[in-house]
């Protein structure tokens, strides 16, 4: 059975044109490239941020499960450090985006600094890390 006509055949598109014309575009878009720069913004610029820093509420588990609060000014100094009950914790924090840092001593029991992250989390504190000491 004979698909093509006494002509030639039928339907057949020639693409090497096509190909000729898409490697002539690569070239010219390799070329171009590099010579293309790009945009700068430059942005203005202020002495000082704005924006006033928050200084988290530090919770310390001492040894013994004591809970103690420590507050502290912008400038990082303690200002007082003072007992509270587990149940009064929470209430110390009145706004939920106030960060909150965790501070156990050594000795204590991880399961106790876990049940205290816990408590803050269920009643919506956002921010709750640990705090460290680097080594020296």
């Amino acid at each position: 059975m004979r698909l093509h006509s006494k002509r030639g055949p039928m339907h057949e598109i020639n693409i090497v044109p096509y190909v000729d014309v898409m490697l002539v575009l690569l070239v010219i878009f390799m070329v171009t490239a590099p010579l293309v720069t790009p945009g700068v913004i430059e942005l203005p610029s202020v002495d000082k941020a704005s924006a006033p820093r928050l200084v988290p509420i530090e919770i310390v588990i001492t040894e013994d499960r004591e809970v103690l609060v420590r507050e502290r000014d912008a400038a990082g100094r303690i200002l007082a450090e003072r007992p509270v009950a587990r149940g009064e914790i929470v209430k110390l924090v009145k706004d939920p985006k106030t960060p909150v840092l965790i501070a156990g001593d050594r000795n204590v029991k991880y399961e106790a600094v876990l049940q205290l992250m816990d408590e803050l989390r269920s009643q919506g504190v956002e921010r709750v890390g640990l705090q460290v000491k680097p080594r020296q």
